[in-house]
This record gives structure tokens, sequence and C-alpha cells, in this order.
């Protein structure tokens, strides 16, 4: 089993939120977040994902293949793991827009399956005015999508150019 290595407990629950969306200056490095209510995946998910995103992996659709390879049924693409996980986190990271910069430093854990309910927290690595862009700023934030066991399926960096806020910077949104 991989344990998630942020504590949902200490996060901002979402239900806890202020009115957002959040600024640049609402994301002090450190500051945790877990996000909304969680994505049960369902069997439509797993095979339209697969099948629209070209993800011919025999594992994906063949039950016998999957068994053969150790999995107690067939598992779900890791990249609609990573789209769930990114999706649950939008609404406290990203709703206030601002060009998303990427994602790396990303690893998998345990497989995800049909049926699996999988959570998303993150937390503040760091923040920086934009050399380029006034009144933005980059932030990055480290996320970790659990399945409803507590067992780590993804965890990775990601950064964004976010909106300050107009008070901090004399202009106009």
């Amino acid at each position: 089993m991989t344990t998630s290595p942020i504590s949902p407990t200490s996060a901002v629950p979402a239900a806890g939120r202020t009115a957002g969306p959040y600024h640049y200056e609402d994301f002090e490095p450190g500051r945790l977040f877990a996000h909304h209510w969680g994505r049960t995946l369902t069997e439509a998910d797993a095979v339209l994902f697969a099948t629209q995103t070209h993800q011919y992996q025999p594992a994906l659709f063949n039950a016998a293949y999957a068994a053969h390879l150790g999995h107690r049924d067939r598992p779900v693409s890791e990249l609609l793991t990573f789209s769930v996980v990114l999706g649950l986190s939008v609404a406290d990271l990203t709703e206030s827009g601002g060009p998303f910069l990427g994602a790396d430093e990303m690893s998998f854990g345990v497989p995800v399956y049909v049926g699996d309910t999988l959570d998303a927290t993150s937390v503040v690595v760091s923040r920086r005015e934009s050399g380029s862009r006034p009144g933005w700023g980059v932030v990055r934030w480290r996320t970790v999508g659990t399945n409803q066991h507590g067992d780590m399926v993804v965890h990775y960096q990601r950064s964004s150019l976010v909106r300050r806020r107009p008070e901090e910077t004399g202009a106009d949104t």
C-alpha cells in the first residue's frame, strides 16, 4: 500500500472555502487544500476515455489479459486517473483562470479500477510574481490523488499563472 504524503486532515476542506475564486495572494506556500467530494469512476468513464484517447493497451479492454498481469480486474488508464485528480483540484487552485504551465514529477501508485472513488489534496509548493505579465504570478502545487482506501494513486507537481487581486496591483480585472 502506498499512502499519501499529504495529510488530508490538515487541509482546508472545500466546504470551508472562502468565496472564490482564489487569487495569487491566497496561495501561501505550505497551504493545504482538500478538494471537493471526489469522483467514482464508472465503466463508461474507463472505456470511453481509453477509446477516445487511442489507448489500446490490452489490459484496459481484456479481463483475461489483465488477470494474467496480476490485476484483480481491468485497470483504468493512468491518464484517466491523472485527468480526474487534476479536475478535482481546478475549483480550488485554478478556477480564476490563467494558463496551465505544465505538470511534472508525476508518479503513479496503486492501480485504479472501475468503482474506485478518487479524492485529491494539494499543497502550495511555491509562488513568485511573473516577470513578464504584470498582475499575475506563477504558483506551483503538489497534488496527491488517493482512492477510497487512502492509497496513493497519483502524485505530481503543476504550475499555472494565477491572477493577482486588483487591489494588490492597482489594475482592473
